[in-house]
């Protein structure tokens, strides 16, 4: 099966429904709650996920779902809608404009097709498999970068990463500032970094501890730019990835993105992923 046009305008509708959930919620009253694992959630989070399972169950309820807020619905197609209505929740309870909602399509466990929509500044990247990525309609590219000393990295938090991890993606940081420590990596931004990637605004990203609802859509968006998704041993990303997410602009430089990630300096665990 392929991403047919059909899929294409429903994944269009999902994201304007939930763009209209959202937005009467940001910088007001959010009833923000914090969920068992420390994590916040809004009314703007379940209205929007609410509103996108209404109607995905009227016009293809044959199709599983998978929600961060409301969880899983099994289905018969071997299609599965992968919901995350804010990524970036911390950023929405504090009034930055770089969330998004994130909007897959997962064949098989493969993500053919995904959306990064910010509902405030306007803004959504469509990523369908074997198209080209487009910005608001547009075409988008990814830039080459010759040299990994000098790209931008961005990440969303360091906090966010496995203990074992931080030593990898502090080595992949200082293989991108040249050692300098000025130059450090772009924090924050949740999935809008990934789109900036796909746009030729950042060179990097690097994040582990990642949800299939955290990465899926990101997948399509990224590599229909020009770019490369893949976990940390460069494994391209599915259902059953792990949740260590690299975003590379320039697929050129993979292996050396790798090889940075790896050059982790003695004293500290090599930990194989």
């Amino acid at each position: 099966m392929s991403v047919h046009v059909t899929d294409i305008d429903l994944a269009l509708r999902l994201a304007d429904a939930a763009g209209a959930a959202i937005r009467p919620y940001f910088r007001r009253e959010m009833g923000l709650e914090i969920k068992e694992d420390r994590s916040p959630v809004t009314l703007a989070d379940r209205e929007a996920e609410s509103a996108m399972r209404r109607i995905l169950d009227a016009e293809r309820s044959g199709d599983g779902i998978h929600g961060e807020e409301y969880g899983v619905k099994d289905g018969v197609t071997g299609r599965q809608w992968v919901l995350d209505p804010i990524d970036g929740t911390r950023s929405f309870t504090v009034g930055r404009p770089i969330f998004g909602t994130l909007i897959a399509l997962v064949e098989n466990g493969w993500p053919v097709l995904g959306i990064i929509d910010q509902p405030i500044a306007g803004e959504r990247w469509l990523g369908v498999a074997g198209r080209p990525t487009l910005f608001n309609g547009q075409p988008t590219r990814t830039r080459p970068f010759r040299d990994l000393d000098g790209a931008t990295i961005a990440t969303t938090s360091p906090h966010l990463f496995d203990d074992e991890d931080v030593p990898h993606f502090m080595a992949l940081v200082a293989a991108v500032s040249g050692n300098s420590p000025r130059q450090g990596p772009v924090y924050g931004g949740d999935c809008y970094n990934y789109g900036l990637l796909a746009s030729g605004h950042i060179d990097i990203v690097c994040e582990s501890g990642l949800k299939l609802h955290d990465f899926a859509a990101l997948v399509p968006v990224v590599e229909g730019a020009g770019g490369r998704m893949c976990d940390w041993n460069g494994d391209p990303l599915t259902a059953d990835s792990a949740g260590h997410v690299l975003a590379i602009g320039d697929p050129a430089r993979t292996d050396e993105v790798l090889e940075a990630l790896r050059n982790v300096p003695h004293g500290h665990d090599h930990h194989d992923h």
